[in-house]
């Protein structure tokens, strides 16, 4: 398994090896769907709330008397029905967090980069070394990667201190290290690009794992 192997500019400047335990797999479209569930639900804040009748500030005064005025009785001015009154049933803090064993997690990432291998939005570049912090050639890089605008993740082995500078104001541009990737990550972007370090740390994590 082979693609094409890019420098920092884009262009193409040989053939890079990919290893086959990584992405080759056959991807299951139904437990893909089940892990991006997985990602997504953790990301999921759960911090809406509403405040009942006992938490709205007002009300404790009965706002006319019992009987006699002709109108509804009232107890207080920040019943649900009111304006202003407390929330019947709304949202309130919780943890919409779901677990997976770390060996799903596992087989979802090799499901994913096989997946998207297939579909040929995974590319091989050289380095990202950069002598100096300069924005306007990362950009003429996205276009060349993704003419259409469409998101790029690059995968490194290390943090490329000049790279991450320079990438900051690049549109649909991102990076990750190879030991945080995760299937929801390889799947959301358009192209993944990996270094060669990033590529021999990703084989040399899934051995050890």
């Amino acid at each position: 398994m082979e693609t094409k192997l890019l420098n920092i500019k884009g262009k193409e400047v040989g053939t890079a090896s990919m290893p086959e335990p990584i992405f080759s797999v056959r991807p299951d479209q139904h437990f893909l769907h089940e892990i991006v569930k997985y990602y997504l639900a953790n990301k999921h804040r759960g911090t809406a709330c509403t405040k009942t009748r006992a938490e709205v500030s007002g009300g404790g005064k009965k706002p006319w008397k019992q009987k006699g005025t002709g109108r509804a009785r009232a107890g207080s001015t920040r019943s649900p029905i009111w304006r202003k009154g407390g929330v019947v049933f709304g949202p309130r803090p919780r943890s919409f967090r779901q677990y997976l064993p770390i060996q799903k997690l596992r087989q979802g990432l090799l499901e994913a980069l096989s997946a998207r291998y297939a579909d040929g939005a995974v590319l091989v570049i050289e380095n990202l070394n950069m002598d100096v912090v300069k924005t306007s050639a990362l950009n003429d890089l996205r276009k060349t990667l993704s003419p259409g605008g469409k998101r790029v993740l690059f995968v490194t082995d290390k943090t490329e201190k000049n790279f991450v500078a320079a990438s900051k104001n690049v549109a649909e541009f991102g990076w990750i290290l190879a030991k945080n990737l995760n299937a929801y990550e390889a799947l959301r972007n358009d192209k993944l690009v990996f270094t060669t370090a990033a590529l021999k740390a990703l084989t040399e994590n899934v051995k050890e794992n």
